[in-house]
């Protein structure tokens, strides 16, 4: 599945309407058929009491057509227009016509009637958000800033489903200016937006659901564009490794985890037990030989190469040790719980180049290692995946955080593609970027993975998957993906407050089950 913003769901409209033939009323009547759909799976009984907002603009249409196709099925909803009915243009003029001709009752807003649309709101069971479509963008003027607020002014029994993408949320960055419709579900035609996924949008969209409206998917290779795609449960099970029954322990991989010190002990252990707890072989751990004896107490699953250390953390002597090692692996990962430490950059650098090219991920401080060395990624031998969130993205590519946050979509793109790398922007949505354009959207993962330790259990997913055998991409979708689920299905069972590190690991395990399950059937 893929993400559009506006000016790619034009282009896919234009081209149903103009060259396949189909014209524009015909998919707006789609388009409130399948919202009307949505509505009906969730309103309690015929007599529901269902309002509709509706703009001026084609999502307005789709109001009227909603509205117009609930008294038909013997329900009669509330519909207001925020604009006067000569303001309304092309398809949405056309359908406003049809539904006048059938003698259906609607209201104009006025400043005066603001009392009745207020209580009809408050008495609504359903509230259908038709106000401003993609194309709106800016600050919301009125009389639509009012009637958002009202909207989300609204009580917990009511619901809330907007049409195509919740008003005042900017469909290509999610912006939302201060002020955006709350909604409980987005039915969204053809794909999902990408502001679903960027900023305030999702804290804006709550469920969304893509509906067919007979507008051919192939358009967007027949148009040559290029599309981000969002990641889905079948798209993961396509990409996690192969098992095979009569595998063994050298059968699917054996990771190399570097980090650790003094201060962070735990870091380390948490990416190794990922390691193994989503499916491969063996894993040793190298760390400081100071934190050794905690390390291994806690993990006696794990191998382990005890590094020489200075006050804490590794020594730059420990890369001699790692060297003549290197190659019995089958992916290196480097960072968790690393600390900083004087020589670092040329610390990495040495590692790099000691490397015998298969995949490397780098995390946690490994990355500030590379900020002024990012010309050893366009050389080394073999995938390289990073994993920043944006403060150690802002680090790398020399921005503020903000700014990194108001273009993620083509900060991981270009610097993936600069520098050849695979790169994971983590994020509440995040970003996975190839070196060859790729990009892919995770739609999963809220607060419950907001704890230390979490990001070295994605570290660990991802070496994991890559010792196994997987494309740097399909490591990064699979890994991602399940990490995210993982600490939301957590989430509900434990409550977003106290889902730990390792519950997640339990979780993933449980996602993975079910995967398994699938292919055995």
């Amino acid at each position: 599945m893929f993400a559009a913003g506006q000016k790619e769901m034009q282009q896919l409209d234009q081209y149903t309407i103009e060259t396949i033939g189909l014209p524009g009323a015909v998919l707006m009547e789609n388009a409130g058929a399948k919202v009307l759909e949505e509505i009906m799976a969730v309103a309690p009984s015929k007599r529901s009491k269902v309002s509709i907002l509706c703009g001026g603009g084609n999502n307005g249409g789709d109001g009227i057509v909603i509205a117009r196709k609930l008294f038909d099925l013997g329900i009669e909803p509330s519909l207001f227009l925020l604009v006067k009915p000569e303001k309304l243009k092309g398809d949405a003029k056309i359908h406003f016509q049809v539904y006048k001709n059938r003698g259906l009752p609607y209201s104009e807003w006025h400043e005066k009637e603001r009392e009745l649309l207020e209580s009809t709101l408050k008495e609504s069971d359903i509230i259908v958000d038709a106000l401003l479509g993609t194309g709106a963008k800016g600050e919301i003027r009125e009389p639509f800033r009012t009637v958002i607020e009202m909207v989300n002014q609204k009580k917990k029994e009511q619901t809330v489903i907007s049409v195509d993408i919740p008003s005042g949320v900017n469909s290509d960055d999610g912006k939302a200016e201060g002020l955006a419709i709350k909604a409980d579900k987005t039915v969204t035609f053809v794909y999902p937006k990408k502001g679903f996924f960027l900023q305030e949008g999702p804290l804006h969209v709550g469920e969304w659901k893509a509906v067919d409206i007979s507008v051919p998917p192939s358009i967007v290779d027949e148009l040559k564009l290029q599309l981000p795609r969002v990641i889905t449960d079948e798209l993961v099970k396509n990409t996690l490794p192969k098992r095979v029954p009569n595998g063994h322990k050298g059968t699917f991989g054996h990771v190399l985890v570097i980090g650790g010190s003094r201060q962070y002990v735990g870091a380390p252990i948490f990416t190794a037990k990922a390691v193994l707890n989503s499916g491969a072989g063996l894993v040793t751990l190298g760390i400081p030989e100071i934190i050794y004896p905690m390390a291994a107490a806690q993990n006696p699953e794990s191998l382990f190469l005890p590094l020489p250390d200075k006050e804490g953390h590794l020594s730059e002597e420990s890369i001699h040790e790692l060297t003549s090692r290197l190659g019995q692996f089958d992916c290196v990962a480097v960072g968790p719980g690393m600390s900083r430490f004087a020589g670092g950059e040329g610390w990495l650098k040495s590692l790099l180049s000691a490397l015998t090219g298969q995949p490397v991920v780098i995390d946690a401080d490994a990355l500030y290692f590379l900020r002024n060395e990012l010309d050893v990624l366009r050389h080394y031998k073999g995938p390289v995946v990073l994993t920043p969130h944006p403060g150690e993205m802002a680090t790398l590519s020399k921005k503020t955080v903000k700014e990194i946050e108001e273009s993620r979509l083509e900060t991981a793109l270009d610097f993936a593609r600069e520098y050849k790398v695979f790169l994971l922007l983590k994020g509440h949505r995040t970003i996975i970027a190839s070196p060859s354009g790729e990009v892919f959207i995770n739609p999963h993962g809220h607060d419950a993975l907001g704890k230390g330790g979490s990001g070295d259990i994605l570290t660990g997913l991802i070496a994991s998957f890559l010792a196994q055998g997987a494309k740097p991409e399909n490591a990064l979708i699979s890994a991602s993906f399940l990490h995210a689920k993982g600490g939301e299905e957590k989430g509900k069972q434990l409550s977003n407050f106290g889902v730990m590190p390792l519950d997640i690991i339990e979780s993933m395990k449980e996602l993975l089950r079910n995967y398994q399950s699938d292919d055995l059937r």
